[in-house]
């Protein structure tokens, strides 16, 4: 059972992580890797921490519903792809050892923290298109589904990316399309994480309410502060907390580097 000091802790982490996705996205790497340090189990700690970025994912597409953003008709095979694409995911990464979460999730969160750190500049005019929102639907939205069911974190980002470059879309409608199939994603895999039981309700309740509330203040910071600042913090955060993870005793790749170096 987790004491209601961690649970508060996790929720502060929460609450900046709601702050900087408002601002550069990738809260999540924030969220993810606090949960590994605070001793949650790999697969629950992916369960739990998808909950609260579902809760604020959701929130966010209904408000870009009600200001009449959201594109239904062109977007329901991308919701339908992106659903069994987020389930499939979760329905893998809850059958994994959690020895290998323990030695991927590092090594992912260094690989996403690189793509913010290389990731090109958007703009809101359209480009050249490349392929059809159809085309993108059943293509690369379940590709992306699956990651976001297996780990989470940037797949925002990622939507954002392939609707400019391949679809050609300006940035406004490209987002909009990535709240409704990150909505869609999120909730595949969640019906199978609470199917299976894994979600830790305390800390997942907590932690969603406190990453509402920051990236309700977060939003608000967005027009006076702006990426710059936010987006280099972030990526900084994410490698100490990968390198983190790498060196707690019990992960197998440091295990593995240590027997490695006794050996020579």
């Amino acid at each position: 059972m987790m004491s209601w000091d961690l649970i508060g802790m996790l929720a502060l982490v929460a609450f900046c992580a709601g702050f900087f996705d408002a601002i550069a996205g990738g809260g999540g790497l924030i969220t993810l890797p606090a949960l590994f340090l605070a001793g949650v189990d790999p697969i629950s700690a992916i369960a739990t921490n998808k909950f609260q970025a579902a809760s604020a994912t959701i929130s966010a597409t209904a408000t870009f519903a009600r200001k009449g953003l959201i594109e239904w008709r062109e977007g329901r095979f991308m919701v339908l792809c992106g659903f069994l694409g987020g389930a499939s995911g979760a329905l893998l990464v809850s059958s994994v050892d959690k020895r290998y979460l323990e030695v991927c999730v590092p090594l992912m969160l260094i690989l996403v923290a690189v793509y913010f750190a290389l990731s090109p500049k958007l703009g809101n005019e359209d480009r050249r298109k490349r392929i059809g929102i159809l085309a993108f639907s059943f293509t690369v939205a379940p590709l992306l589904g699956f990651y976001d069911g297996i780990f989470g974190p940037g797949v925002g980002s990622f939507f954002i990316v392939g609707l400019v470059l391949l679809c050609g879309l300006g940035m406004m409608r490209a987002m909009s399309f990535t709240k409704l199939a990150n909505a869609a994603c999120n909730l595949g895999s969640l019906s199978v994480f609470i199917t299976k039981g894994v979600i830790i309700w305390p800390i997942a309740i907590a932690m969603a309410l406190a990453a509402f509330a920051g990236a309700q203040l977060g939003a608000r910071a967005a027009v006076r502060v702006g990426p710059r600042l936010i987006k280099p913090m972030l990526i900084v955060v994410c490698c100490a907390l990968a390198i983190k993870l790498l060196s707690v005793d019990t992960n197998p790749l440091r295990m593995a580097f240590m027997h490695t170096l006794g050996s020579l």
